[in-house]
């Protein structure tokens, strides 16, 4: 159960995607309740139920979906979960929540999102509170909550629920390579043989910490001049101040996952300034196609980023502090390449396969509990 699913690409889509395929490849079934998007749904090879949803008026790009719980119900019914999994707390969500529980079957939730840090960026700071209540109230009826951080699941923890554990910060390290490198992508963003490619790949939206980022490439242009040539990837609704205040930025749009992989392995660096990520997905795809990540030191960026060893964190408020590591990994290219060998083998350690593998166990043993030591089988 899902608020945002394909053809939409963030960081939700890519795990729950890659949760169907997993569950599909053990040789089991899935069935996934999603939006329905105007543009068409791309599904992939499994059931997929999709509901009618309206634009999310500050951010047309979500989609609410409509609560229609007795369709939605009459699907699962159809085909008879052992388990459901609910990915976001928005109106699917909660219906698959209510479901599991009317129906005594287990349920696994996620935390993806950090909502309470969000309101702080849509200035509903004083709604803080009311937030993490409404998170506690949903998660806690969940056997296990998986969220992608280790300060994340603390935090869960810490506001009462307690079943939370680390899952879903891996890496498809096949899909993102240093291999996909395309001299094509180069010369499309007009970028010269002995020019440094700034790439930033995102969701342009206040959350992501975009201010300080545009304050810092705005000084870096100034400073270095010609070395560097920078580029942003992504849809949003700051994307107009960015086109305005950046001018001079490259802009790769919206790209599929393949594209996104070449472009990545065609970049030199990548810089993420947000403050809000529970795991920091870019962070990884970038690492796993063998460049560096500059990333504020907070949240889940702070766990995947190595400072000084794949890449350099800086105090995510501080645009001058970025400037500094964006120059010194320009300026240095020995550092920049030692960097960027260092960040794809800790995206390797991140491979997305041993953690398929235990989210599969997992499942198994909510589904069929081990038998307590000493116990005899029955078949029926």
């Amino acid at each position: 159960m899902t608020d945002t699913y394909v053809p939409q690409v963030n960081g939700v889509t890519t795990v729950v995607r890659r949760i169907a395929e997993a569950i599909q490849d053990g040789g089991h079934q899935v069935a996934v309740v999603a939006p329905r998007y105007p543009d068409g749904n791309g599904d992939p090879e499994t059931a997929v139920l999709r509901i009618p949803s309206i634009a999310f008026p500050p951010y047309p790009s979500i989609r609410l979906s409509l609560p229609l719980r007795r369709r939605t119900t009459g699907f699962l019914d159809e085909f008879k979960p052992d388990l459901v999994h609910v990915h976001t707390e928005g109106p699917l969500g909660a219906i698959g929540r209510g479901y599991a529980l009317r129906r005594s079957l287990p349920l696994v939730t996620t935390f993806h999102t950090n909502f309470p840090q969000y309101a702080r960026h849509y200035r509903a700071g004083a709604l803080e509170g009311a937030i993490w209540k409404w998170l506690a109230w949903f998660h806690r009826p969940a056997r296990v909550t998986h969220t992608p951080g280790e300060s994340v699941k603390a935090e869960l923890q810490r506001r009462g629920i307690p079943q939370a554990v680390v899952w879903g910060r891996g890496v498809d390290t096949h899909q993102f390579h240093p291999a996909k490198r395309a001299p094509l992508w180069r010369g499309r963003l007009g970028v010269a043989d002995d020019q440094v490619l700034v790439l930033h790949v995102g969701r342009l939206a206040p959350e992501k910490n975009l201010g300080v980022l545009i304050e810092a490439w705005r000084l870096a242009r100034g400073a270095l001049g010609s070395r560097a040539v920078w580029a942003i990837a992504g849809r949003g609704p700051l994307e107009q101040r960015l086109t305005a205040e950046l001018p001079w930025v490259r802009r790769a749009g919206f790209l599929e996952r393949s594209d996104l992989a070449a472009l990545y392995a065609s970049a030199d660096l990548c810089v993420l300034p947000s403050q809000t990520e529970t795991c920091g997905l870019v962070a990884l795809e970038a690492m796993a196609s063998g460049i560096p990540v500059i990333a504020a030191d907070a949240g889940g960026l702070r766990e995947s980023v190595q400072h000084e060893v794949s890449g350099l964190l800086f105090p995510a408020d501080d645009p001058h502090a970025l400037l500094v590591a964006m120059a010194r990994l320009i300026v240095d290219g020995p550092e920049r390449h030692a960097y960027g060998s260092a960040a794809r083998a800790r995206a390797i350690a991140r491979d997305v396969a041993p953690e398929n593998e235990a989210l599969l166990r997992q499942y198994r043993d909510l589904v069929s509990p081990p038998s307590p030591v000493g116990a005899t089988a029955c078949a029926a």
